[in-house]
């Protein structure tokens, strides 16, 4: 699942008419790049959910053919938050875990090692395992903790926090408690499963950049230039 319900707010005025995974870094739109990252591993399914101008993804993307990939959509009539909206598209989903990354972060990552993550998470002892990053200017103290038997905490030692790069395997079991259709917030779900010790992670191996404003989406049009050679 790609994530591309978003407003974008800090991206103003280039998100007055143009939906944010559909601004350009190297000539492509953001979320083309993960199209293209998933299909390179065999990853043939995708589901994205939309709500702000969300019929100009579905006008770009279409049903995913020109990439050998399969596109469902789950539109939202608004925004509902991170695990508001992958409840909302379980049905698409299915009931094995699935991989989900955000519409609007730039990354060079190997999905395959993630998959090999989301087949052993179990519903029960394992619900979740997220990438992390080293912390951006922008989050210094980070997210969570990364323990040695690579297993998740909400709070980590200081200076030891990591940053969620927005990549991660569910389980559906994850969001069993979570409504269809009601805005929900994913990290009070993540730091329940890790107090149970629920939650695994591992570090992102490759370039990743968060394109949270204009000057990082210039950042993201010259390094995904290199790309497009």
């Amino acid at each position: 699942m790609i994530l591309a319900a978003g407003r974008g707010e800090r991206m103003r005025p280039l998100t007055d008419h143009t939906p944010k995974p559909l601004l350009l870094a190297g000539g492509r739109p953001l979320i083309e790049w993960h199209i293209r990252s998933l299909a390179a591993v065999g990853i043939r399914q995708l589901v994205i959910n939309h709500a702000w101008l969300g019929a100009q993804i579905e006008q770009s993307l279409g049903d995913g053919d020109r990439w050998g990939v399969d596109i469902a959509y789950s539109p939202e009539a608004s925004a509902l938050e991170t695990a508001g909206g992958i409840a909302t598209a379980l049905p698409l989903l299915g009931n094995a875990p699935f991989l989900v990354v955000n519409g609007d972060v730039l990354s060079d990552v190997d999905f395959a090692p993630l998959q090999q993550q989301a087949a052993q998470l179990d519903g029960k002892t394992r619900l979740a395992h997220l990438l992390l990053v080293d912390n951006p200017p922008h989050n210094p103290a980070g997210d969570f903790g990364l323990l040695d038997n690579g297993l998740l905490v909400a709070t980590p030692a200081a200076g030891n926090g990591l940053t969620f790069s927005g990549i991660a395997a569910y389980h559906p079991a994850l969001f069993a408690s979570t409504a269809a259709g009601q805005p929900a917030k994913l990290a009070p779900l993540l730091r329940e499963a890790m107090a149970q010790g629920q939650v695994s992670g591992s570090r992102l191996d490759g370039m990743w950049l968060d394109v949270g404003t204009p000057e990082r989406l210039a950042e993201a049009d010259a390094i995904a230039a290199g790309w497009s050679v």
